[in-house]
């Protein structure tokens, strides 16, 4: 297996001018509403090669993977091949990423009990561990320069990203350490609300949108130059947090609400077109259950049927009885998963919508278990999505800009709000 540190072949454009397509400086005008294609086919043998070519060619980065809270509960080292899981760094450079922003996640019900900074500070560390202990491999960004940098050195850069904001504990002085610490987005609540924000999640909505510590955090995040991230969030926190930033936000891992209609976590249209007129852009999530509507019906039907035999039989999720009944339907009803054209439309969605500027990738590889789309399965599998979006009639300056070019551009807004204030 080749290596990013050994293969230059990966770098045969000057670094500035590979990252000046992906931030459209070349001057290209985008023309994709009117060159998306039918899609009845699978891609052609010359447009995997051509897809293989620019995987390998530019700068990949996926905001959201979820490696660190998959290593605490079974460790692996990632920087081999490994059994489980959806990143290891062979099948990353298979897949051509350079830049997988690591998840720093704590379960919602951290905010309740304690433990939320301890939790984050610990996952933080074992990514530096990764990092010193493959130094050839791995780097760590904590900024749109040392993106370039390891690019440029052909080492794979973990950025950080803090999936869930309940390890700041409601103290603005955690937001600086967990900045110190390199963390560059923060996803304000998960699953639950929090002392930040209201969950898309959760039936509860306290704050009604941000609380007022929410709303002085999304401020001083802008101050200190850590992206807001509103993957999520309930639709009165994404409005609010609009009016508040001063800089373009990211849905780090979210998808079109135009394919599943009722389900907040993704955005309609209305919030996609606010997030673009803000400048700020949004990383469709691969998940079969964002995806599809037709996997979110059928999960829906799984988790009742399975809710219905628990009370029935006076049982707990974890036991062995609930582990046979889940395989017993499944048996007879599988999983429906979504397929490679059904991301592609997500991403044909935005674009339509509101164009090429405001779309990149934030797959929640390790992050939604066995439910992702026939096509990508793991991070080796990047140059399916290219070959798909070559497909469908997008060019290689606007395949970049979804690869990376939109989401260092925000990156890169962040950074420059912050220098001057």
């Amino acid at each position: 297996m080749k290596t990013l540190s050994k293969n230059k072949s990966k770098f045969t454009l000057p670094v500035p001018l590979v990252l000046a397509i992906a931030l459209g400086l070349s001057g290209c005008q985008s023309q994709q509403a009117q060159q998306i294609q039918s899609h009845d086919a699978p891609a052609s043998l010359t447009q995997m090669q051509q897809a293989r070519t620019i995987a390998q060619k530019y700068l990949i980065a996926d905001t959201h993977i979820d490696v660190p809270y998959r290593l605490e509960e079974a460790f692996e080292d990632v920087s081999e091949h490994t059994a489980h899981g959806d990143f290891d760094y062979p099948r990353a450079v298979a897949g051509g990423l350079n830049a997988p922003f690591m998840s720093i996640y704590t379960p919602a019900a951290l905010e309740q009990s304690g433990g939320s900074k301890v939790l984050a500070d610990k996952l933080i560390d074992m990514v530096e561990t990764m990092v010193k202990a493959a130094p050839d491999k791995f780097a760590l960004a904590y900024s749109t320069r040392e993106l370039e940098q390891n690019f440029a050195r052909g080492l794979m850069s973990f950025p950080l990203g803090m999936e869930n904001g309940s390890p700041i504990e409601g103290d603005l002085t955690n937001l600086q350490h967990f900045y110190d610490r390199g963390i560059r987005y923060i996803t304000l609540a998960h699953s639950k609300a929090n002392h930040i924000s209201d969950s898309s999640y959760d039936s509860e909505r306290p704050a009604g949108g941000l609380t007022e510590f929410g709303k002085k955090l999304v401020t001083e995040m802008n101050k200190l130059g850590v992206m807001v991230d509103i993957s999520h969030v309930s639709d009165d926190a994404f409005y609010q947090v609009m009016a508040i930033s001063k800089v373009p936000v990211i849905a780090s891992h979210s998808s079109a609400r135009h394919f599943t209609p009722g389900f907040e976590r993704n955005m309609d249209d209305d919030m996609i077109k606010a997030l673009a007129k803000n400048g700020g852009v949004i990383q469709i999530n691969f998940g079969s259950t964002f995806i599809s509507q037709a996997s979110i019906e059928n999960y829906n039907a799984f988790k009742k049927a399975r809710a219905t035999y628990m009370e029935a039989n006076n049982l707990s999720q974890d036991s062995a009885e609930v582990a046979a009944f889940e395989d017993e339907y499944r048996a007879k009803k599988p999983f429906v998963y979504a397929t490679l054209d059904d991301v592609l439309d997500h991403f044909d969605h935005v674009v339509k919508l509101v164009g090429i500027e405001h779309v990149g990738i934030g797959s929640d590889y390790d992050g939604v278990g066995d439910s992702l789309p026939q096509g990508l399965k793991d991070v080796s599998t990047y140059p399916n999505l290219i070959a798909g979006l070559l497909k469908r009639g997008y060019s290689e300056q606007e395949i970049v800009k979804i690869l990376s070019g939109n989401l260092i551009r925000v990156w890169r807004e962040a950074e420059a709000y912050a220098a001057n204030h």
